[in-house]
């Protein structure tokens, strides 16, 4: 068992209610959203039209920090996951272990929305991702550990802000195979309206290089469940292969899928996906430099790191750590360093996502049976960001 330190941190009054798209992912991916059918999206050239003029230069992106004050939103969470803002106000908020979806209404309650049925927790497993999508009907989507396996569904939303209600769950897909740790478990939209799940080994590191299994990569769907018609292999929701457990996925400004991911014993990573790239699990962990694998962009030894969540604002990649209790920025014009902010203050953290004003949620995760709960854990907490110095 992985041993955590006291910590504390400063809390001021509930901030105010909290606005992102709901046609975007909880990790706030900044690419644009898919276009309707027949439609380009704003800007774009029609045929008739002539081509042009080459745009200017785009400024570069900013790098950020945490500036200010920590804010809680709610307390007394119970091993906290994953954490999705909606375009109404409302934070929806899955817990582990309990099964519960909670709703953090803009007015700052916390309610029971619903609790998802066929959840099988222990260990590492849960119900652990969430994702929002608006396409005609509101879903929310939920990667979560069963009886026999790691599923994902969606689950129709209706109501109003503080009195959202969950559907009948949907099974887009299961047979991942599961195991009381290294699940994964992560959900994304992407810029392209296509849904990304990360699936851990399930504790046999020879799943991660056979592309035949659902374990050990990143795999991606369409909302409906379906294989899409350009993934790397025909037939196949295996988007990248050679992966342990990763826990984190998130989209920048130029759509670039990046992900975090447990190591072993001796390094956590940070990588930039592609489209069939082998990352190297269990023959490499961390960086191969032979040039057989995909080398991550950045590793941290375990005991700093241990990552989860993931998001992008603006240049800047923030990724929460669980054993390393802290929160990592990475500029992404040079991901190769990083900078640590909160370390030791807020315990484990489990999940980080950018709002649509530029703040930054946090989500702490001392109630997982690894932590040191306070009397107030755990906490969904928010900041404010600012140009680094």
């Amino acid at each position: 068992m992985r041993r955590s330190s006291p910590r504390a941190a400063r809390a001021t009054t509930v901030a105010a209610a909290l606005i992102t798209t709901l046609a975007l992912t909880a990790c706030a991916a900044a690419g644009p959203a898919p276009a309707p059918s027949g439609l380009a999206p704003l800007g774009s050239p029609t045929p008739s039209e002539p081509a042009a003029e080459p745009p200017a230069t785009p400024e570069p992106l900013a790098v950020l920090a945490p500036t200010g004050d920590l804010t809680v939103l709610a307390s007394g969470l119970r091993a906290p996951w994953s954490i999705v803002p909606v375009a109404t106000g409302s934070v929806f908020v899955s817990e582990r272990d309990t099964a519960r979806i909670l709703e953090l209404s803009p007015s700052g309650q916390v309610a029971v929305v619903g609790t998802v049925p066929g959840v099988v927790p222990g260990g590492e497993g849960g119900l652990l991702g969430l994702a929002a999508r608006d396409e005609g009907t509101a879903y929310l989507y939920a990667y979560y550990t069963a009886a026999t396996d790691n599923r994902i569904v969606r689950m129709p939303v209706t109501g109003t802000p503080g009195q959202y209600r969950l559907g009948a769950p949907e099974v887009l897909l299961s047979g991942i195979p599961k195991a009381r740790t290294h699940n994964g478990g992560r959900l994304a939209f992407g810029p392209d309206g296509m849904l990304y799940a990360t699936t851990g080994d399930a504790q046999q590191t020879a799943r991660a290089q056979d592309p035949g299994s659902l374990a050990g990569k990143i795999l991606r769907m369409t909302p409906d469940g379906a294989v899409p018609a350009d993934n790397p292999t025909a037939g196949s929701y295996v988007y990248s292969l050679g992966h342990r457990n990763p826990q984190g996925i998130a989209f920048d400004a130029d759509g670039q899928l990046w992900a975090a991911e447990f190591g072993q014993n001796t390094w956590d990573e940070l990588n930039r996906i592609v489209p069939g790239g082998n990352y190297g699990w269990p023959i490499v962990e961390g960086a191969d430099g032979a040039g057989g694998f995909r080398d991550p962009v950045q590793q941290w030894a375990t005991s700093a790191a241990s990552p989860s969540g993931i998001a992008i604002v603006e240049g800047t990649l923030f990724m929460t750590g669980l054993r390393g209790q802290r929160l990592w920025g990475v500029d992404l014009a040079d991901p190769s360093g990083s900078r640590a902010h909160f370390v030791d203050r807020l315990g484990r953290i489990r999940d980080a996502v950018a709002t649509a004003d530029g703040r930054l949620l946090i989500v702490t995760n001392n109630t997982d049976g690894r932590g040191e709960p306070g009397p107030d854990d755990d906490r969904l907490l928010v900041v404010q960001l600012a140009p680094r110095g």
